[in-house]
């Protein structure tokens, strides 16, 4: 049982069990995974949106109320993280997720640097990374207030910073940063200043590279593609979902910082640019 669970989702022993109940995995192949489409129900075709949130919320205020009280574990989190993706899949959206075999080649905690374009990242990413590394984010500040999801992030540990004070922050990463790496504790960095469905390199800062510098850890570039939720007219985070858009992720080769990192930004930069190119 163990060896088929494991052969379908390339988890850690310790979170197999916890995984079991959901009875759908991700079914890893190549070191790639891929939605299998599935009938949606009529009102999912019709508004994915309006059957999604509910549920979404649901997952939030159950994970909010364990991490209130302290019982909410990293393996909770990748198993919620699971559970909102299929939700996702259930509403109608396709999942192409790819380089997992880079995940593979990790012997300890890294710097994962991505662009950012959606709330979603943070919410599919862990299922994702946890499996491979013990994972947590570089957020703003704002995110550790925000109405009950705030319970959730804050029991992950994250870095929190300002995006208004470029100093500040450099100096909180790479106090805060380090100190999760050293204890074996990978950190996910989004250096654009907000999200965003294009990416200019321009706008995207070197401040994951100089993290993992410091920290003398591998840098794994990652190219997003989730626009398929877009942001929302009031609420940010409560965009209309568009299932006709497909979802893309992509890990690239672990990077070893050397000098001042500017080659590494650049080779980060340019693997996004380059996915992004390509799916579109």
């Amino acid at each position: 049982m163990q060896r088929r669970v494991f052969r379908k989702l390339p988890i850690k022993e310790d979170l197999l069990f916890t995984y079991e109940p959901v009875m759908h995995f991700l079914d890893v192949r190549d070191s790639r995974y891929l939605s299998v489409r599935e009938e949606t129900s009529f009102l999912s075709k019709v508004a994915p949106s309006l059957v999604f949130y509910p549920q979404l919320i649901s997952v939030v205020y159950q994970a909010a109320a364990k991490a209130k009280n302290g019982s909410y574990s990293e393996n909770d989190w990748a198993l919620d993280s699971l559970r909102v993706l299929r939700l996702l899949e259930k509403a109608g959206l396709q999942f192409s997720i790819s380089g997992l075999q880079n995940l593979e080649k990790l012997d300890g905690p890294c710097v994962f640097i991505g662009n950012h374009m959606s709330i979603m990242e943070t919410l599919i990413l862990p299922v994702i990374i946890v499996p491979y590394t013990k994972v947590t984010f570089v957020v703003k500040e704002s995110l550790l207030d925000y109405p009950v999801f705030k319970y959730v992030m804050r029991s992950r540990n994250p870095v929190a910073v300002t995006r208004t004070n470029p100093r500040q922050d450099l100096k909180k990463v790479m106090s805060e940063g380090v100190d999760r790496l050293q204890n074996g504790i990978s950190v996910i960095v989004f250096p654009q200043t907000t999200r965003s469905t294009t990416f200019d390199p321009l706008q995207f800062g070197s401040i994951g590279t100089k993290l993992a510098g410091r920290a003398d850890v591998p840098i794994i570039p990652m190219a997003l593609k989730t626009d398929a939720w877009r942001n929302g007219k009031f609420t940010k985070d409560l965009g209309k979902l568009c299932p006709e858009i497909p979802v893309k992720t992509a890990f690239g080769e672990p990077l070893r910082v050397s000098g001042k990192g500017a080659e590494q930004h650049q080779q980060v930069a340019d693997f996004i640019q380059s996915k992004l190119q390509e799916w579109k």
